[in-house]
């Protein structure tokens, strides 16, 4: 908020008719004075504070995208802003990806997904509060924001979001990020008549997981009853593994086509 308002206070100054004297110092202090601006703190219990300023009424989507550059919503919040969801979600999930690493060179083994999948998922403990809601920053993958779209959210701001296939891929990923498992499932039934299969095999291919998570994609998608012609490309992919829905689980179902263990009740 700040470097863009002194960007338009250097760029204005002279529509605005400001005495040539004025400094952005001052001339922030005015709008703070005349309460045109307000000032938002993030606070933490693990991490500094953060702190924005706001030219009039934000919501919490628009606060979270202010915390890193080039950061988009994701995950459940994408769920919820693409009506996935009736649920009014508490926690803005917002991702700012990693800078590019290598790929592993070790590969996976049945043994490394049986170890990696036993354990609860790590995830992110960088939190804080604004207002009711509590703002998740996620380090996600690096993937040259892949799926990334705009649109709008319920008070018509503009918004960096995954798109409907991206969030599909990412809640698998991440089911913790999504309220669970069942949550997921809820989600992939909502959006089988607005989804294309063929951007979720795209997208899929260009993160290049390690995992093979088009399993997961794939099960999920028969499961909420898509057309069987819509996993075709997905099981293409191969069958190579035997692989997991979801990490810790204690009890667990198996499904053959798909070479994967689900918890019970999915």
């Amino acid at each position: 908020m700040e470097s863009a308002l002194r960007k338009a206070f250097d760029t204005n100054r002279s529509n605005w008719q400001l005495p040539d004297f004025m400094t952005f110092s001052e001339f922030f202090r005015l709008l703070w004075k005349e309460k045109v601006i307000s000032q938002i703190t993030l606070e933490s219990e693990l991490y500094p504070s953060i702190v924005r300023y706001a030219y009039g009424k934000v919501t919490e989507f628009q606060v979270a995208l202010s915390m890193k550059p080039r950061s988009f919503l994701s995950h459940g919040t994408a769920v919820f802003l693409h009506g996935l969801t009736d649920h009014i979600p508490r926690a803005v999930y917002v991702n700012q990806e990693q800078s590019p690493k290598p790929k592993p060179t070790m590969g996976i083994s049945q043994e490394r997904i049986q170890l990696a999948f036993s354990r609860p998922q790590r995830t992110s403990r960088y939190t804080f509060r604004f207002g009711d809601h509590r703002i998740i920053l996620v380090n996600g993958k690096s993937t040259n924001r892949i799926g990334v779209m705009q649109t709008r959210g319920p008070s018509g701001e503009l918004l960096d979001v995954t798109s409907i296939e991206r969030t599909l891929i990412d809640i698998v990923v991440r089911p913790a990020y999504a309220g669970g498992i069942f949550q997921v499932l809820d989600a992939y039934k909502a959006a089988k008549e607005r989804v294309n299969p063929q951007e979720i095999v795209r997208i899929l291919d260009e993160m290049d997981y390690v995992y093979p998570y088009h399993q997961s994609v794939g099960f999920l998608m028969e499961r909420a009853g898509y057309e069987a012609s819509s996993t075709l490309a997905l099981r293409e992919r191969g069958l190579n593994f035997d692989f997991y829905l979801v990490h810790g689980a204690r009890e667990l179902d198996y499904e053959k086509s798909w070479r994967l263990y689900f918890p019970k009740g999915v």
